[in-house]
């Protein structure tokens, strides 16, 4: 074995390849075949789109769990560890079997070199073959066409949604993005699309390559009912359902696409309306509009574009809190800042921008400067989230809310060292 520790292969991996990114399926598909020449031997459901991944994918995984099955769940990017990316019925990979299946990874490859993001793949499907799986969901990490995740042909492929982000590899506009997207389709398997306004080219790349293409308010719809919503795809019928325990009324969506996905493999995947129900209510997933409640309320969420951002804001305007809301920012550099920007000016007082460490990462005070443009004065730059977290924690008041979005990067810290434990006097009030 090259390295004994899970520390030590990422580095590794990190160095290996000359490109971070590299949208090309020829080699990992070299590899694979070279580990597994057989198909999987379980079926496999692939979770594509710009937001709203994550949460289909945890969405998926409760109501399969909860259905009896053995599930398999790889994703990414990972918040606090890698193994949260490869998931066995909820479990995390442990750091032996991950450095098992890179050694046997690495001698499979030979001369070739795998980027980061295709040894944790191949590593994935690794696991779940070993550990016997029942069916597996893949969450795609960029595009879909060229994801290294693409190289296993899924029995169910869903689209959540086709937003602007990753334009240097994926394109400019809405139709270029969706081809690429759509490139996870496959002839005569079920091809699901949640976006109620779905690009051209993803709906004719479907039909060219004869995939049964399932739409929104086409072959399913839903709808909330107060506290409930109901789902129905012709005459089968959900009429009672609990809203996810996700927040956000956007995850009504994203559980309906769900379960139009489900119901699309319901002959290898049967799931009954008690195993949805308990799916629904048991479902978590962190980072993702996530609330700490106490005297000063905090919010995590890694919205890092636009069409987030919009949700993002949108969730906020519909709990809105009895003080100030201060955000805490932080973005990579190949991210559209200023649309995040835009998107949140209306539902946020205070702004702290924070830099993030890395050849992709933006400086707070970029941050500040795009602030400054949109007409916003930030509080102060900040170098990094814990000096950004301590300010805001000294002047934030009982009623206040401190939102913390962004990047993974920016996420993940707030979360391994828990800020808002910090005991601190909260005057009861502000003085107006």
């Amino acid at each position: 074995m090259r390295f004994a520790t899970l520390d030590d292969w990422l580095r590794w991996q990190e160095t290996l390849h000359p490109k971070a990114i590299d949208l090309n399926l020829d080699r990992v598909r070299t590899v694979l075949r070279r580990l597994r020449p057989d198909p999987c031997a379980y079926p496999v459901i692939t979770v594509g789109g710009t937001n709203g991944k994550g949460s289909c994918v945890a969405m998926l995984d409760a109501i399969l769990r909860a259905a009896g099955y053995r599930v398999g769940a790889y994703t990414s990017p990972h918040l606090l560890r890698y193994n949260e990316r490869i998931q066995v019925n909820g479990v995390a990979a442990n750091d032996v079997s991950l450095c098992r299946a890179f050694a046997c990874i690495d001698a499979a490859r030979g001369d070739l070199s795998l980027t980061y993001f295709e040894f944790g793949t191949l590593a994935a499907l690794e696991l779940f073959d070993e550990a016997g799986v029942d069916v597996a969901v893949l969450e795609v990490g960029l595009g879909g066409r060229l994801d290294a995740v693409n190289i296993v042909d899924a029995d169910a492929a869903l689209v959540v949604s086709i937003g602007i982000d990753h334009t240097d590899w994926l394109g400019t506009d809405r139709d270029s993005i969706g081809y690429e997207k759509a490139g996870i389709y496959r002839h005569e398997r079920s091809a699901i699309c949640a976006d109620p306004d779905p690009p051209h080219r993803l709906i004719e790349h479907a039909r060219t390559i004869g995939a049964r293409l399932i739409q929104v308010n086409h072959d399913y719809a839903y709808s909330r009912v107060g506290n409930r919503w109901r789902w129905c795809s012709g005459p089968l019928q959900f009429n009672d359902l609990p809203l996810p325990a996700l927040q956000g009324e956007h995850q009504i969506g994203n559980a309906a696409a769900v379960l139009a996905t489900l119901n699309s493999v319901r002959d290898c995947l049967p799931v009954t309306a008690e195993a949805i129900h308990t799916g629904l209510m048991q479902v978590q997933l962190p980072g993702r509009f996530q609330i700490i409640p106490g005297p000063v309320e905090w919010i995590l969420d890694v919205a890092h574009n636009p069409p987030a951002a919009a949700v993002l804001a949108a969730q906020l305007r519909s709990r809105p809190c009895f003080g100030r809301t201060h955000a805490i920012v932080g973005l990579l550099a190949d991210k559209d800042a200023q649309g995040v920007i835009e998107a949140l000016a209306g539902v946020v007082d205070e702004w702290r921008p924070i830099s993030l460490a890395g050849a992709r990462g933006r400086t707070g005070a970029e941050l500040a400067v795009l602030l400054g443009s949109a007409g916003i004065q930030a509080v102060a730059a900040h170098d990094d989230i814990a000096s950004a977290c301590q300010a805001a924690v000294q002047v934030a008041c009982a009623g206040d809310r401190i939102v913390v979005l962004g990047s993974f990067h920016t996420v993940a810290p707030i979360l391994a060292t828990q800020p808002w434990l910090t005991p601190c006097p909260l005057p009861q009030s502000r003085e107006t």
